[in-house]
């Protein structure tokens, strides 16, 4: 069933690939939801470092996902699918999309859907899904982090680090975080961290050694990559589990694998944007049972950094790449 909508709306597109200033604002038609997809007249948008990395012309969306950037929303469903069962015209939700997140409205299947928990707005709710999706599948599905364990988090005051350290404490790890300053360092120890190396002046591989009594980590989270691959080898305890998000420093690295041996380490990887409908249903439906409850009072929360206005988009990339922000940074599109 399809409210009076408009059939056109505002979007930010990639005029072509290159610098923060190729995000203009664009007309462009209004989805139309079928089957169990929902059209959500968005409110808020996250920004996230595939954004970027996206506009710079490096990283194509899955085919059939909308060439717009923006991989998490938060706003009202105006529209529902002829097979939609969970939601109804009127509800606030936040989605995990595979593009299309920076324009006023978004379509979205209901299983990659989740309702705002209780006491968020629309603002701090379009900040959770990229990062709690990305980091319950890595940290507790892949890396498999149990209570007691040691996490390491690289870059933990970025989005996905502070709900990194969060999830990791909350669920009763002991934390271990890197950042490039005192300022981000402390903001690590602030959201639960036991540790925070600042990697411009100390070795994370010692730090953790010596926080740890010798033994390394139990699961790192890292998505530097480069000569940090071999690093971690080395920071990781025997049977440790390193698991790769990302590679700011590069994709291509020089490791010992005999370290990998005699420690019986694993490490894996993954990208959440091209899985599959069902795929992020799965992990959805894990957040709601388990995380939302935590959303709801305040024993985890994202970490806020800074709003722009939607028009704005590309001075929120400005803040991204600066790499300044800790935490989130979010787009007002209402």
């Amino acid at each position: 069933m399809m409210a009076e909508l408009p059939s056109q709306m505002i979007a930010i597109e990639i005029a072509e690939p290159g610098g923060a200033h190729m995000l203009r604002p664009t007309h462009r038609s209004v989805p139309v939801p079928s089957g169990r997809e929902i059209l959500v007249r968005v409110r808020a948008a996250g920004v996230n470092r595939p954004d970027v990395v996206q506009r710079q012309g490096n990283y194509a969306p899955p085919p059939g996902a909308s060439d717009i950037p923006g991989l998490e929303i938060a706003g009202d469903i105006v529209a529902l699918g002829d097979e939609v069962e969970r939601y109804r015209i009127g509800d606030q939700v936040m989605a995990l999309l595979a593009g299309g997140g920076y324009a006023e409205y978004a379509v979205v299947h209901e299983t990659n859907a989740l309702p705002l928990p209780k006491g968020y707005g629309y603002i701090e709710a379009a900040a959770i899904p990229e990062t709690f999706f990305t980091v319950w599948h890595n940290v507790f599905e892949r890396g498999g982090l149990k209570s007691g364990e040691t996490l390491l988090v690289h870059g933990g005051s970025s989005g996905i680090g502070t709900t990194a350290i969060q999830l990791g404490k909350a669920f009763g790890a002991h934390v271990i975080a890197t950042a490039g300053s005192p300022e981000k360092c402390e903001a690590c120890l602030k959201l639960g961290a036991e540790k925070a190396v600042n990697y411009r002046e100390e070795d994370f591989v010692a730090a953790v050694k010596e926080a740890t009594g010798g033994k390394g980590a139990d699961v790192i989270l890292d998505m530097v990559g480069g000569d940090y691959v071999d690093r971690n080898y080395k920071a990781a305890a025997e049977d440790g589990r390193i698991v790769q998000i990302a590679f700011l420093n590069g994709a291509k690295a020089t490791v010992n694998v005999g370290i990998l041996m005699t420690r019986r380490l694993t490490h894996t990887g993954s990208t959440l944007r091209p899985r599959s409908v069902e795929f992020k249903a799965g992990i959805a439906h894990q957040l709601e049972a388990k995380v939302w409850p935590l959303l709801a009072e305040r024993q985890v929360a994202p970490v806020m950094d800074m709003i722009f206005p939607f028009k704005d988009a590309w001075r929120a990339h400005e803040r991204m790449e600066s790499s300044k922000h800790i935490g989130k940074i979010v787009l007002d599109v209402a």
